[in-house]
């Protein structure tokens, strides 16, 4: 073999290489810029003297983007999280503070906000409503990041075997 056909060889498996090199890179770089704007929503169930109710929180790095939220009521789809649906679960006279999740909503990186709460006195009223969204009531919310596609979720349900 001439020096010619090593030192070609040589090139394209180096350069082959560096054409490697900057494919995975450039994934990587990719990979890191979702992951520095990935939402990530809980939703805590609150339980005090005088406030009970379901509370959204982001704790990831960026907002998220609301693209569906579903109410279920004894296992029953009631439809979207918002005030139709909202009407039909709570009585008047005991409607409590709510937050609406329409598809779009925006929840930026460390909001909290309660998608349900009622606070004030009446113990018997409180636990009437903590059995509700106790053992009731549970809300599934669909999200992705900025970026978009990668179909999150969260839901107020227990986990199986939890208390």
């Amino acid at each position: 073999m001439s020096a010619e056909t090593v030192i070609a060889v040589a090139a394209t498996v180096i350069a082959l290489g560096s054409l490697w090199v900057s494919w995975a890179q450039t994934r990587a770089t990719r990979l890191h810029n979702r992951q520095s704007v990935r939402p990530l929503l809980r939703i805590r169930r609150i339980r005090q003297d005088d406030l009970v109710g379901l509370k959204l929180v982001n704790a990831g790095l960026g907002p998220a983007v609301v693209t569906r939220s579903v109410v279920f009521l004894d296992g029953v789809p009631a439809g979207e999280w918002n005030r139709e649906v909202k009407a039909v679960l709570f009585t008047p006279g005991r409607w409590p503070r709510t937050y609406s999740l329409r598809a779009g909503s925006v929840v930026l990186a460390g909001q909290e906000v309660f998608l349900v709460r009622l606070d004030g006195p009446g113990p018997d009223r409180l636990q009437e409503f903590w059995s509700l969204i106790d053992r009731r009531l549970v809300i599934e919310v669909e999200y992705e990041s900025l970026y978009g596609g990668e179909g999150f979720s969260v839901t107020s349900a227990k986990p199986a075997g939890g208390s």
